[in-house]
């Protein structure tokens, strides 16, 4: 990791840690490799931001591309946030030359581009612009609300997506299962791609 690296670490407080596997892959990119090494499997700041075990990527590349198809052997998944929004490098998509950063948004349906290496990502954008990168002050209303803050497994999702007309609002959240999440909302940005706004959706099953 980067000399720069205490950046992150030190605005970033570990809660949570996830049991490492025995079967643990390491990632080559030279600043995700030791973060990742280090931090995966952990979550920071009560739940507000956490990093993918390395041996978990494979995984989330298989659920990102399902969302995602036109990404397809191009993403490196490393974080999600505290909305189970899924951070990941571009490798189709450079910046300064080196991969660029992509969020993937199961709420919305949508996958914007931050002009960000991984490293810049984590010892600047996350400090620097926490509010735009992690909607910090939508997670402290869901907690004023008398929400929970999420657990490794867990995200805060949308009740309706917004793709499908829901609220941006605390009203509209739910705490739930991260990857249960992520499997409905892959079928239903499926089944909306390209239809004509405000079109019904019917017949989400999830699969195991």
């Amino acid at each position: 990791m980067s000399r720069t690296s205490s950046a992150f670490e030190a605005a970033f407080t570990p809660d949570a840690i996830a049991s490492a596997s025995v079967t643990a892959s390491e990632v080559s990119e030279p600043y995700l490799g030791p973060l990742l090494a280090k931090w995966g499997g952990t979550s920071f700041n009560g739940g507000m931001y956490r990093l993918i075990r390395p041996e978990d990527i494979e995984d989330w590349v298989r659920i990102a591309e399902g969302a995602f198809p036109s990404f397809r052997d191009r993403l490196l998944p490393f974080g999600i946030d505290w909305l189970g929004r899924l951070f990941a490098l571009d490798l189709g998509r450079t910046v300064t030359g080196s991969p660029a950063v992509t969020l993937l948004e199961p709420g919305t349906g949508e996958a914007l581009e931050i002009p960000c290496t991984a490293e810049s990502f984590h010892e600047s954008e996350l400090i620097e612009y926490r509010e735009e990168s992690l909607a910090a002050s939508f997670l402290e209303a869901w907690l004023r609300a008398g929400g929970t803050p999420p657990a490794l497994n867990e995200c805060v999702a949308y009740r309706k997506p917004l793709f499908l007309g829901g609220s941006d609002t605390v009203e509209n959240l739910e705490l739930t299962d991260l990857h249960l999440y992520w499997g409905i909302a892959e079928q239903l940005i499926r089944k909306v791609r390209g239809l004509p706004l405000g079109t019904v959706v019917e017949d989400v099953s999830l699969r195991k």
